[in-house]
């Protein structure tokens, strides 16, 4: 599960075996959640993460989608 960056605090990263739909994991100190990132960036499972950190996880989603796309594109292949 190749660590992609960290931001605000939280670990971003994929699990390699993964299903195929485009979506990055998350962790932080109070919980973890995952996102889809593809077609649309939007929470799909939350685990603990207060409105204000899931806030500050989608930012730096928002601010790194592309970088998340081509990491995703080159490790699935």
């Amino acid at each position: 599960m190749p660590t992609l960056f960290f931001s605000y605090g939280f670990r971003f990263f994929f699990f390699l075996l993964d299903h195929d739909l485009i979506h990055i994991h998350v962790e932080g100190s109070s919980g973890d959640a995952v996102f889809n990132v593809v077609p649309e960036i939007e929470l799909r499972e939350n685990n603990g993460l207060t409105a204000s950190e899931l806030k500050k996880v989608r930012q730096a989603i928002i601010e790194n989608r592309e970088v998340i796309i081509d990491r995703w594109n080159e490790l699935k292949d």
